[in-house]
């Protein structure tokens, strides 16, 4: 496939510069984006000194949650492209948030919708325009398993996934008379960022009846982290996605991931709410362990 100008966003860390990194290496022109401006320098410099990526990427700041910022982004990339934009767009922006739903409040939700969602859309939407004027375009949005499979105390993470998951199945038939693809990218837990940004969004008061499982967050996520990948695996997927002439609709990575879906597919999902229960500590047994000042409202 010729080289593509890609703009990927959340280029920062984890995924996203892993991806960006190798596209550059791939032959490909990529805009990295990202807010943190210390870190896009970084990168950069790598892209200098790693496997031939040499100029082939850029740092772009880039808040998605910002309509100024995602407008003086394109702005910034059609001038560097002489108007002509950009062949795809990765959608792979956003974090994590853990915590009962109880407990979240409407400002932590929104926040937490505002990236992974909305921001998504704002991003997709600035760029489609000039890929529907030249008949061909690929928009990549990164998903994750748990956009299939909600989990205890990730609900607000988890439906920020499934709507995603939504969207880009109606955007890739809105948008394929017109030669753009859309793809999903569904990563399993992947060796990242994700649980330090996760724990730190954790905000349970001492006195919530949920705090004694809270307080074994770090340890589930250490158990997760043991057993995940590195993000290499998802840039193999997301540069499928974009090379591929006939993508496929979703690439779960890493292959594994294929047999907890089809685990939870299988089971009756009594059984299935049943072992997620007792692998979070939603149990009587755990949440008996109560702060004492909510034993003396009890």
């Amino acid at each position: 496939m010729k080289s593509l100008t890609i703009l990927i966003t959340g280029a920062t860390a984890g995924i996203g510069r892993h991806t960006a990194l190798a596209l550059a290496r791939a032959g490909h022109r990529v805009f990295a984006a990202g807010r943190r401006e210390n870190a896009l320098e970084s990168l950069e410099k790598e892209a200098l000194t790693s496997g031939g990526a040499g100029h082939r990427l850029v740092g772009i700041v880039l808040d998605v949650t910002k309509a100024e910022s995602i407008a003086a982004a394109k702005k910034r990339i059609d001038e560097e492209t002489d108007g002509y934009g950009v062949d795809a767009v990765v959608n792979n922006a956003g974090y994590g948030m853990l915590g009962p739903l109880e407990v979240i409040d409407d400002a932590a939700l929104r926040a937490q919708f505002d990236t992974n969602v909305f921001g998504l859309m704002a991003v997709t939407r600035a760029f489609i325009p000039q890929m529907r004027e030249r008949g061909f375009g690929r928009v990549v949005n990164v998903s994750s398993l748990g956009g299939r499979i909600t989990f205890p105390l990730m609900g607000a993470y988890n439906a920020t996934k499934y709507a995603v998951e939504s969207l880009s199945d109606a955007l890739r038939n809105e948008l394929h008379p017109f030669g753009i693809g859309v793809v999903l990218v569904e990563p399993g837990y992947i060796r990242t960022e994700f649980a330090d940004v996760a724990l730190k969004n954790i905000n349970v008061p001492e006195s919530s009846p949920f705090a004694p499982i809270v307080a074994r967050a770090d340890e589930l996520l250490q158990l997760f982290e043991r057993t995940g990948v590195g993000p290499e695996h998802i840039a193999r997927a997301i540069r499928k996605g974009l090379e591929s002439k006939r993508p496929s609709a979703r690439y779960v990575a890493p292959w594994r991931t294929y047999f907890g879906l089809w685990f939870f597919r299988i089971m009756p999902t009594s059984w299935m709410d049943a072992i997620l229960r007792v692998a979070t500590g939603l149990t009587p047994k755990t949440l008996k362990a109560l702060p004492k000042q909510v034993e003396a409202h009890a």
